[in-house]
């Protein structure tokens, strides 16, 4: 049986943005606390927010760079709440930013910026204590880059679950899940009518993008 893609909405600002995506059937919505992206919110934003998801919707907070205290103490406004780093933090960083003191260590996946050259399974090594790897194109700066990367770079045998972004939309995604066969897929600026601003029918037409492509894979496997 072919499992589901899971779907991640990232960058999230409103209530109603929040709505749409659980309407739509998003497994998980990103929160983004770099305060130099157009798309960030304050942690007591976020927590307010997250509060709107119903059980089995995750909370992400998206991290750049920031010292392993301060991601502890915002971690903790939201319990439920996946970290995802998405700058230069070593294994170690990410380690110690989601291990407080002796209680089990929270759950966070670190972003890959994915270029010629770049050696995805070396770096899954570094990080193998990471639930999943985010794979975004390289680009200037930090955040999501909006920006679609060479899927053929990605190598077959990662031996962790994958999330493909970087510039997915509803018309590229069926494509994207067809050829990189993910364990999710994650959306922000390809489901938006502005920076930072949500459009409910493209996020709808995105999460029918994703159904369309599991059932074109199982259709293929039978």
């Amino acid at each position: 049986m072919n499992p589901r893609t899971r779907i991640k909405i990232c960058g999230l600002t409103r209530e109603a943005d929040v709505d749409a995506a659980v309407e739509a059937g998003a497994d998980a919505v990103g929160f983004v606390l770099w305060p130099q992206s157009p798309r960030a919110v304050s942690i007591d934003r976020a927590a307010l927010l997250a509060r709107r998801l119903p059980p089995f919707v995750t909370p992400v907070l998206l991290f750049v760079n920031e010292p392993w205290a301060k991601v502890l103490t915002l971690l903790e406004a939201i319990p439920n709440a996946i970290a995802q780093f998405h700058g230069d933090e070593s294994p170690d960083d990410c380690r110690m930013s989601v291990t407080p003191g002796r209680q089990p260590a929270r759950r966070f996946m670190r972003a890959a910026r994915m270029a010629p050259g770049f050696d995805l399974l070396d770096f899954a090594q570094q990080f193998s204590h990471a639930q999943a790897l985010l794979l975004d194109a390289h680009v200037e700066g930090y955040g999501g880059s909006g920006k679609v990367f060479n899927w053929s770079l990605i190598p077959a045998n990662v031996p962790c679950p994958v999330v493909l972004s970087g510039g997915l939309h509803a018309g590229n995604v069926t494509q994207g899940i067809q050829q990189v066969r993910p364990w999710a897929v994650d959306v922000s600026s390809g489901v938006e009518s502005a920076q930072g601003i949500k459009d409910a029918q493209a996020i709808r037409r995105f999460c029918d993008a994703v159904c369309e492509a599991d059932a074109r894979i199982a259709a293929s496997i039978v």
